[in-house]
């Protein structure tokens, strides 16, 4: 009898080593909300319907190849909506099972996503670039793969304090979030000893912005509109509207060098940039997508390998532990930039370089040399933790 048991017993325990092991599920989603924008200036910016979502597939074929040795199986969901239906599809979303969401939104947008998705969903932003949604605004549900404005401003101004270019004529437009990233640069510049010396506001009168009209700006308004200024080394423009900042190169009154919303302009990303491996990676998603990636699809590749890299170390698919592992000591991300991308764990800020781009090479990437930081370099672009008023992370 016992050597019956004994052979019962190795059977059933050779068959339970037969059995294949249950995949891990990761269901993902991008949910895009719309909104209606001008006719951009150059028919070169119009935006591609598959913005963002581009990004997002390329960045679930990464997830998947190593889920196929992980046994995990990553399914993807992608979602364009309007404003008014946002609220909607995040909840038909969770409904469905989805609760790692990716959001290509504005603030006010975010903000309403995220009080709306309580604690059970992990959002990650991947387009609002607002400051006090990594500040007092910020929300514990929300990791931030997106940069900050002060982020973008920061870069901006270590450059030209490395070029000794200090001396700058900010010329920032009417709209209020052209305001908030004025704002931005006049801290950037106080920060990084740079002098603004004078200012000039933009007002969008609402004529069109490609005709006869832009011949005109270009021609006459924008060299007047520039005359006269207080001695500067160059102008920044603060015009995330996009009304006037590129006819502002080669027509400014002074000969002097524009940065900012044209000119040299910091990004997270740009289909020039070449460097640290980033060409293979620049073909694969040219391939899928027949086009260059922007900005909000390599913010969008990068929310869906956090995912990725959070599950795959982790052993675990539940939104609580992805934000967990992320925010750990233990996380970092390989991101075509030179450094190991990680999260501030004082408010959900996904570290990164910027890179400063003419449109056709990446001219320079920050940090700068020579600005050093107690933890990272990294830490002296955008808001440090000494300097946070978010507390939903436990700061």
């Amino acid at each position: 009898m016992s050597n019956l048991r004994l052979a019962l017993a190795a059977f059933c325990a050779a068959m339970l080593v037969a059995l294949p092991l249950r995949a891990m599920e990761v269901k993902a989603a991008v949910l895009r909300i719309d909104r209606a924008v001008g006719t951009p200036i150059s028919r070169l910016d119009a935006l591609p319907a598959d913005l963002g979502f581009a990004g997002a597939i390329v960045g679930n074929e990464d997830n998947r190849t190593t889920g196929a040795f992980t046994d995990t199986d990553y399914t993807l969901k992608t979602q364009a909506v309007s404003r008014d239906k946002a609220a909607a599809a995040l909840d038909a979303l969770k409904a469905e099972g989805f609760g790692l969401i990716t959001v290509i939104a504005d603030g006010d947008a975010l903000k309403a996503l995220s009080d709306r998705a309580g604690p059970e969903v992990l959002l990650l932003n991947a387009g609002a670039r607002d400051e006090t949604l990594r500040d007092a605004d910020c929300r514990a549900n929300v990791l931030h793969v997106s940069p900050s404005r002060a982020m973008l401003s920061d870069s901006v101004i270590q450059f030209l304090m490395w070029k000794k270019w200090p001396r700058i004529l900010l010329i920032h437009g009417s709209h209020p979030e052209d305001q908030l990233l004025a704002e931005s640069y006049r801290k950037s510049a106080a920060k990084f000893g740079a002098e603004i010396v004078e200012e000039r506001e933009f007002v969008d009168t609402g004529g069109a912005r490609r005709t006869d009209t832009g011949h005109v700006m270009v021609q006459k308004q924008i060299p007047a509109f520039t005359q006269d200024a207080e001695d500067y080394d160059v102008i920044i423009a603060a015009d995330e509207a996009g009304v006037f900042a590129p006819y502002l190169p080669y027509h400014s009154w002074d000969p002097r060098p524009v940065a900012g919303s044209a000119g040299l302009r910091p990004v997270s990303w740009h289909a020039a940039h070449e460097a640290w491996g980033a060409t293979q990676f620049q073909r694969r998603f040219e391939k899928l997508a027949g086009r260059g990636m922007r900005e909000e699809d390599y913010q969008a590749w990068l929310a869906m390998r956090v995912i990725g890299e959070a599950v795959t170390q982790s052993g675990k698919t539940d939104p609580a532990s992805v934000r967990a592992y992320a925010l750990s000591e233990d996380f970092e991300l390989a991101a075509f930039k030179g450094q190991k991308l990680t999260f501030r764990p004082w408010n959900g800020q996904m570290r990164q370089p910027i890179l400063l781009t003419d449109g056709r090479v990446t001219v320079s990437v920050s940090p700068q040399d020579g600005y050093l930081h107690q933890h990272s370099p990294l830490d002296t672009l955008g808001t440090d933790a000494p300097e946070t008023a978010c507390h939903a992370f436990g700061g």
